[in-house]
């Protein structure tokens, strides 16, 4: 799976992060999505690295996609701790 297929799939994975953790988001849209992108990667090394079990080179690989979630989920928990109160 190429770049594009890993921006995809991390657009979606932040979409789907978001349905499951509602509420709002310091970035909005656009930084619910970025988070979505790096989750997806960053859900994928993890995998890779520390759990041994490398990503499919396939899009509709399940474990490829809950790696995504996972990563976008850690990300978007992690960014709301890190920057949820700045706005008040």
């Amino acid at each position: 799976m190429g770049i594009i297929g890993w921006i995809v799939l991390g657009l979606l994975a932040g979409a789907t992060a978001k349905l499951l953790l509602p509420g709002r988001d310091p970035g909005g849209f656009i930084g619910t999505t970025v988070i979505g992108i790096a989750g997806a990667f960053v859900g994928g090394w993890i995998s890779a690295r520390f759990l041994d079990h490398p990503v499919a080179d396939h899009f509709y690989d399940g474990a490829t996609w809950l790696a995504a979630i996972g990563g976008s989920l850690v990300l978007l928990i992690a960014y709301r701790l890190l920057f949820g109160h700045s706005r008040r």
